[in-house]
């Protein structure tokens, strides 16, 4: 059993799970790769200091670059702002070190380009954090696609709503300023890698993306919204089949709406995150009066539940998501062989998105280009 050393960008929201996750992971999944927590960095020394000393790592950076270039570490996960994610992997991949970075991949386009081009020259380990897309549920969904559980596919409704910004009385923040912290760069990628995990590539799509509370309050008075609060898409897959896309964090009542319904011409599928441990299928077989929705509680029987436990239908749960991804990550570091998603996974929801703002603001479909 070897150890690798950990580098931490990050100890925020996404930071806290990922050092959760690292130190779980080897006995959940008896991983062959055991990590070793060596350094984190945050926005200053102080606050990566707090960090270390919370979650138990060896020591703290003054930033990201004295983390990247310490010798101890071997392995980078980048839990920061996206704006700051091409930088710190063109960093570690100049310096010989694998990458674990959040989504989305940066912050636009034309990162999400340079990271891909950084991680393929280097020939390093690469992955992209789509952690929901990683409960058993969904991926037991993958697996009864991939078998034709429910026939040729034929439509895809997919959305991630939660109503984080529905009220206009919540003060201006981050999260309302520049584009790549809107609904599009916030929310969508996990939907986008949702629906091209189950449906396969995008061939062309019409989108419609706009801010529903235009101003908030600011600390010298209205402060206007520089960004999207909500966003649909009428897609056509490579395969022929349609689908529909529903973003939003202004959607009332929903908490983690992250949810998707597949029909088949021999059945259909539903699935909702906030209900993330079942699976609704309907098979178009026998008697027409005895048909309909069977819910399916996962288990043992479906993909990495066991790890966590032995009992049907007792549920895994979001930090499960993210030891999953760490699993995925020290499998790659380890074996040398990419696991999916990678960066180039990652590049290809940026370009779904940045098709969308041009459809948007041309009010045109368009085709998505290759990647």
């Amino acid at each position: 059993m070897a150890e690798i050393g950990i580098g931490l960008v990050g100890g925020g929201y996404m930071g806290k799970a990922h050092a959760v996750a690292l130190s779980a992971v080897g006995a959940v999944f008896d991983t062959a790769l055991r990590p070793r927590l060596e350094v984190i960095a945050a926005t200053s020394l102080a606050s990566a200091e707090r960090y270390a000393k919370a979650y138990g790592f060896a020591r703290a950076a003054r930033d990201w670059q004295d983390l990247v270039a310490d010798p101890k570490v071997q392995a980078v996960v980048i839990a920061s702002p996206q704006s700051t994610h091409r930088a710190i992997a063109e960093a570690a991949f100049a310096a010989g070190k694998p990458v674990f970075c959040e989504k989305p991949l940066g912050a636009s386009l034309e990162d999400a380009r340079a990271m891909v081009a950084a991680a393929e020259a280097s020939g390093l380990p690469n992955m992209i954090g789509f952690n929901y897309v990683r409960t058993p549920a969904t991926q037991f969904v993958r697996r009864l696609l991939a078998e034709g559980a429910i026939g040729d596919i034929t439509w895809f409704r997919g959305e991630h709503t939660e109503d984080f910004l529905a009220d206009p009385s919540l003060p201006a923040n981050w999260r309302t300023r520049d584009r790549a912290n809107g609904c599009m760069g916030d929310l969508a990628p996990h939907p986008i890698n949702c629906m091209l995990a189950l449906m396969g590539p995008v061939a062309e799509l019409s989108a419609r993306i706009e801010t529903v509370h235009a101003t908030r309050p600011g600390p010298d008075g209205p402060e206007a919204v520089t960004n999207d609060d909500h966003a649909q898409m009428m897609l056509r897959f490579a395969s022929g089949a349609m689908g529909h896309l529903y973003i939003s964090r202004t959607a009332t009542g929903r908490k983690m709406g992250y949810a998707y319904e597949i029909h088949g011409t021999k059945g259909a599928i539903r699935f909702d995150q906030e209900d993330q441990n079942s699976v609704h299928l309907y098979r178009a077989e026998g008697p027409e009066a005895t048909r309909g929705f069977t819910r399916i509680l996962t288990g043992p029987a479906h993909p990495d539940f066991l790890a966590f436990c032995q009992g049907p239908g007792h549920g895994t749960g979001y930090q499960d998501q993210i030891i999953i991804e760490a699993r995925d990550f020290l499998t790659a570091i380890h074996t040398g062989q990419p696991v999916w998603p990678t960066f180039r996974d990652g590049l290809a929801v940026s370009q779904i998105v940045e098709t969308a703002f041009q459809s948007s603001d041309s009010g045109r479909w368009l085709a998505v280009p290759p990647t």
